[in-house]
């Protein structure tokens, strides 16, 4: 007799639901306040919210151009000219996508073959090792040690062979929040330079950066730009994480491959909602200016009421992320802390191992702060009572 019923054979059987989605779910199910997602609890600015309605009843609202509508592709050329120095073509250089996890997936079907190797940094956002796997890639890791998470160029270089097609980097860094410098774009050049190797700069949190020197780019080195892909986010700039939008900055060849993939995964993105991001990015630039000094005060404030509790807080360069050290008080793995610390204290973090592949030694956990300073507040009391 025939089953009717037929089960996939699953391409990536070894994932399940995301830590991400079980934090989530688990700090709701038990009140906890939930530092885990990488999301805020306030809403974006006024005038971006303002340009969405008029662009909707203004009609705009079937099908966007493939590559993103010309305003916005205009407008993100001007803004990576004044940022980095360089001016990419807007038509044929920069793709306006569903998200910067769709940039992402893009770039990386686009530009691995089946057996090429990618090079990863562990820890590493947890979206890039499936792509990786779905397009018959290899993925090498280089673990990066707390609590500086430097990269060693030593160790890089002892990775490279002629299989490597890509390098896959993300500045500033999701979860150990700290960032490149102009060096290290530097020495990845110089150990590439003569290997036909691309890049993808996963720079979402480019403009929550608290280094001295500003975020460094790829787009500001002029031979690594000519062979890599900048990925950037507007969910993240403008706390606007639902609407999806995002985008890749990368030369005309490139480009073109990355949006063969595209516009079969998603064909366009949100017609209003990317008119009212080239208007915020013409008549409210201080926006993106101001951030670094508007999370800043966040992350003082949150490492100022975490001073008097028993976790180690790691510095902190970039993103809207804090690491803490939790040796001081439990013996539990990472994995088991966190839910212990969800449903018995009250607070959602996210354990960093869930980053990396193999071993994990380190007793380090995630704590999100782009959220209210009386949530910020409220969950460092509870945490300074462990």
């Amino acid at each position: 007799m025939s089953n009717p019923s037929l089960i996939p054979q699953s391409k990536l059987p070894a994932l399940g639901t995301t830590i991400f989605t079980q934090m989530s779910a688990l700090a709701a199910e038990h009140g906890a306040i939930n530092l885990s997602q990488g999301f805020p609890d306030f809403d974006g600015p006024d005038y971006l919210q303002a340009r969405l309605a008029h662009h909707v009843a203004q009609g705009a609202n079937q099908y966007a151009p493939m590559t993103g509508v010309p305003a916005l592709r205009e407008a993100i050329a001007d803004k990576t000219a004044e940022l980095y120095g360089y001016r990419p073509d807007a038509v044929s250089d920069v793709t306006v996508t569903a998200g910067a996890t769709e940039a992402l997936y893009a770039a990386i079907t686009a530009l691995v073959r089946e057996g090429d190797e990618v090079i990863c940094f562990d820890p590493s956002y947890d979206s890039y090792a499936p792509a990786v796997q779905l397009s018959g890639g290899i993925l090498q890791r280089i673990a990066l040690q707390p609590p500086q998470f430097r990269v060693d160029w030593q160790a890089f270089a002892g990775l490279l062979s002629e299989r490597t097609r890509l390098v896959i980097l993300n500045t500033p860094h999701n979860p150990s929040a700290t960032v490149w410098r102009r060096e290290d774009f530097a020495a990845l050049w110089q150990a590439i330079a003569d290997r036909e190797i691309y890049v993808i700069s996963d720079e979402v949190y480019e403009h929550i950066c608290f280094a001295d020197g500003g975020h460094a780019s790829v787009l500001a080195h002029p031979q690594l730009r000519q062979r890599a892909v900048a990925v950037s986010s507007f969910g993240k700039t403008y706390h606007m994480t639902g609407w999806k939008v995002g985008y890749a900055v990368a030369p005309a060849a490139i480009s073109a491959e990355l949006r063969k993939i595209h516009q079969y995964l998603t064909f366009a993105v949100n017609t209003p909602a990317q008119l009212a991001l080239a208007d915020m990015l013409r008549h409210a630039p201080e926006h993106y200016r101001d951030l670094p000094a508007f999370y800043r005060a966040r992350r003082d404030l949150f490492i100022n009421a975490l001073s008097s509790s028993r976790l180690e807080v790691l510095p902190c360069e970039g993103t809207y992320f804090l690491l803490v050290d939790y040796s001081a008080v439990s013996d539990l793995d990472d994995v088991s802390f966190c839910r212990w610390l969800t449903t018995e204290v009250g607070v959602a973090a996210i354990p960093l191992s869930v980053f990396c592949d193999g071993p994990f030694p380190h007793r380090l956990v995630r704590l999100c702060f782009a959220k209210q300073e009386a949530t910020l507040l409220a969950a460092a009391e509870r945490l300074c009572r462990l």
